[in-house]
Parts: structure tokens; C-alpha cells; sequence
């Protein structure tokens, strides 16, 4: 009998229930493009206004590929 097996199989202590198994999304990159996004946008308002522009078409771009994977998921 595998681990996984006797696992399922073990009984539950009086008033305990099986915790219902829950869909894990998908990895994805969109995260990463909106913490570099918010960096490159705070960092442009210290220093450039190139820097300001390409965070915030990051950032947005980042937040709406995030947005359209979370809704079509």
C-alpha cells in the first residue's frame, strides 16, 4: 500500500471531516511583471520620466494579462 494510500484510507478522529480538494491555478509570470512594473514606476518618479512610462505600461499591461488569465482560469 503506497503513502498516498494509507493516507486517504486513515480514519478521522471523531468530529474531524476531509479537508475538500481545492484547484492549485496554474504558475504564471504575471506577478513578476507587476512588482517589476510598481519598481520601475517608483524608481522613474526619483530619477526619469522613461523610467516612470515603461512601469507604467508594465504595470498595466502586467495587471490586465493577470486579470484575463484569472478569468479565463
Amino acid at each position: 500500500m503506497t503513502e498516498k494510500n494509507s493516507v486517504e484510507l486513515a480514519e478521522l478522529k471523531p468530529g474531524w471531516t476531509r479537508v475538500p480538494h481545492e484547484k492549485v491555478p496554474a504558475p504564471t509570470f504575471w506577478p513578476a511583471g507587476v512588482a517589476l512594473g510598481s519598481v520601475l514606476l517608483l524608481w522613474g518618479l526619483v530619477t526619469s520620466l522613461i523610467l516612470v512610462c515603461v512601469g507604467l505600461l508594465l504595470l498595466t499591461l502586467s495587471i490586465a494579462g493577470w486579470l484575463e488569465e484569472m478569468k479565463n482560469d
